[in-house]
């Protein structure tokens, strides 16, 4: 099996090799600092296992598509917490965006500050725990009578309407499960540094029609001088526009 790397160096392996394994192969250094990677341009988790020739890149937190494998596994620890403190909490979508991620919630009141900062609490709690995160697929019956076992109509609105024969994949981390397409890191102690920065209401798949959810925007990064330096920019952005307005 012939390994194409982004450089055109290349490595050859007798049998099927998980891209971790052949990331670590590479250098234990990149291991450590790798999210996700692509193989063949499709962007996959490190889990993935490479069974024939192909091309490889391995992506970090420097690469766009690497961001969003780091900030799409804290949108699921964020989603964890939320269910932890609210029980009652309905879980919607939970996406990676171009500055961070997201989860939409429906729940009778909408999150306050004081909510974001218990959140913020029980993320590091999950964090500090370092649960190993799995990935694993279930036939569409399975899974929907997963989700109406937990009384999650969002997740089996999603599922219900996805194409026949889509596989259906989940990740859990300890003992919580989503649904999700993935990628996601190999465990949730990557995440070294995150806030929450705001909620706001939006309508359940973007439309009118359908009943208003509370959206929790927050951001992550893997050193806290990031986040600093990332916060710090937002404010003085808030100064500029403040500044303007005056």
């Amino acid at each position: 099996m012939k390994i194409t790397l982004k450089d055109g160096s290349f490595k050859e392996y007798e049998g099927s090799m998980s891209v971790l394994d052949i990331t670590k192969d590479i250098s234990e250094g990149l291991a450590r600092v790798a999210t996700s990677a692509r193989v063949n341009g499709e962007v996959v988790d490190l889990r993935h296992v490479v069974s024939e020739d192909c091309e490889l890149e391995i992506l970090t937190f420097d690469n766009e598509e690497g961001k969003g494998a780091f900030w799409h596994t804290t949108s699921h620890i964020m989603a964890q917490a939320i269910k932890r403190l609210y029980p009652d909490t309905k879980l919607a979508i939970g996406p990676s965006i171009e500055n961070g991620f997201y989860y939409d919630v429906d729940r009778e009141t909408p999150f306050v500050a004081e909510d974001l900062e218990k959140i913020e609490k029980e993320m590091k709690k999950i964090i500090k725990k370092g649960a190993k995160i799995e990935r694993f697929t279930k036939s569409r019956e399975d899974a929907i009578a997963f989700f109406k076992e937990k009384n999650e109509p969002y997740k089996v609105e999603l599922i219900e309407d996805l194409p026949e024969g889509e596989e259906i994949s989940f990740y859990s981390q300890g003992d919580w499960t989503d649904l999700c397409a993935g990628p996601h890191l190999m465990s949730v102690k990557g995440i070294k540094a995150f806030k929450l920065l705001s909620c706001t209401g939006a309508y359940w798949r973007g439309s009118e029609k359908n009943k208003m959810l509370s959206r929790v925007y927050a951001i992550a990064f893997p050193k806290a001088a990031m986040l600093e330096e990332h916060l710090n920019k937002l404010e003085e952005a808030k100064k500029r526009d403040h500044n303007k307005l005056g």
